[in-house]
């Protein structure tokens, strides 16, 4: 064994009493707390009060599947880790030389939460694909059959109904995903490997991220804040309370948790649910583009920064609405409606959240000029 030697123990004292006005022998006297970290201190303190007003909100869910309706991924498993929820997560990929045999009925389980005192859940797509039964469980245990509204499968959004009887359910507040910034402190609510009402705390670490291939509209929050099997559907929650993302996936090299994990920013997921609260699917508008990343000299062609984000029109198909529009391959769109882009992904991302028909301003650079186009969204097939 190793003696420690004592001038260690007096710098972990040090340590100890760093932040605040507390002397310590053989230490300096310590500053009081920046304001940034009475916030951090404030932020963390309200933790029990925010996990106590929106556990009422979050609901656990079990689907079965009638037998011989078969995992498509693997064509198998009725067991804990063979359900679709699992293999989401642990990024398992079909085999194309497998036959699917008959199984018997099988079994997933996920999270979600209450978006209305009328009892509609927002949960995601994957949870609740092929389900011929969907229990909930409240909050207070109580389990109830619910009903499938609709589900999205390009968003990974499902939306469904409870009985809301005599009595209202708790929804939980929805804020804004659109202002979120990397360090801001979240919650991640769900029932992780059937473990109901657990609660995670984290940070944002990085917001925009797509190209994961985890869904084809993609425009994730990144989090540390732990997500693992059954969380799916989940809430991810800001310090004020209110739900700014859904949780979908993490990235994973062993089956758990490595500290990456991504949520469906509030915005885009509350978007999709009305729609299928309205419809029961979802209609998307249509450009009639394929997009590209802008290179350095992409910008360099038009004078503009080497920092701005914009998407590089490669092709431009017949009879869309970017072809009456006169929309041509090399131009430089920047903006959408007046809003800066952040790249393809989320010019992509926005057109498709546009009601087909809407009529929408691209600013865009053809030849070192800039243009503002007007565009007549047609209908995603």
């Amino acid at each position: 064994m190793t003696n420690r030697h004592p001038r260690s123990s007096v710098a972990l004292l040090c340590l100890l009493v760093l932040g605040s006005t507390v002397y310590a022998p053989g230490c300096l006297q310590a500053e009081p707390a920046p304001p940034a970290a009475t916030l951090f201190s404030r932020s963390a303190e309200q933790f029990p009060q925010i996990i106590e007003q929106s556990k009422a909100g979050v609901v656990y869910i079990e689907v079965s599947r009638n037998k011989g309706d078969t995992d498509p991924t693997t064509g198998s498993g009725t067991s804990f880790f063979n359900d679709p929820d699992i293999k989401h997560f642990f990024g398992k990929a079909p085999d194309k030389n497998s036959t699917p045999t008959p199984q018997a009925p099988s079994y997933g389980h996920g999270s979600g939460f209450l978006i209305g005192t009328d009892g509609y859940i927002l949960t995601n797509h994957h949870v609740i694909d092929r389900a011929d039964s969907i229990t909930v469980t409240l909050a207070d245990r109580r389990q109830m059959q619910a009903r499938l509204v609709g589900s999205d499968a390009r968003s990974d959004v499902g939306l469904l109904k409870i009985d809301a009887q005599a009595q209202p359910f708790t929804a939980l507040p929805l804020g804004s995903s659109e202002d979120l910034k990397a360090g801001q402190w979240v919650l991640a609510f769900g029932s992780p490997f059937a473990n109901l009402q657990t609660v995670t705390a984290g940070i944002i670490s990085a917001t925009g991220r797509n190209s994961l291939g985890i869904s084809d509209y993609e425009d994730f929050i990144q989090t540390d804040a732990a997500i693992n099997p059954g969380n799916s559907g989940g809430p991810l929650v800001d310090s004020d309370g209110r739900v700014i993302g859904m949780n979908t996936a993490f990235i994973t090299q062993t089956g758990g948790y490595m500290g990456v994990g991504f949520a469906i920013p509030i915005d885009m997921a509350r978007r999709i649910a009305e729609q299928l609260k309205q419809k029961g699917s979802v209609e998307r508008g249509w450009l009639g583009v394929a997009l590209k990343d802008a290179r350095p000299e992409d910008l360099a062609e038009h004078d503009l920064p080497g920092s701005t984000r914009a998407a590089r029109i490669d092709q431009v198909q017949p009879n869309s609405p970017a072809a009456t529009a006169k929309l041509q391959p090399h131009d430089l769109i920047v903006a959408l409606d007046t809003v800066p882009i952040n790249g393809p992904a989320d010019l992509r991302n926005r057109i498709a959240l546009s009601a087909p028909g809407t009529t929408v301003k691209l600013s865009l650079y053809r030849k070192a000029e800039r243009l503002d186009v007007a565009v007549t969204l047609g209908t995603l097939e």
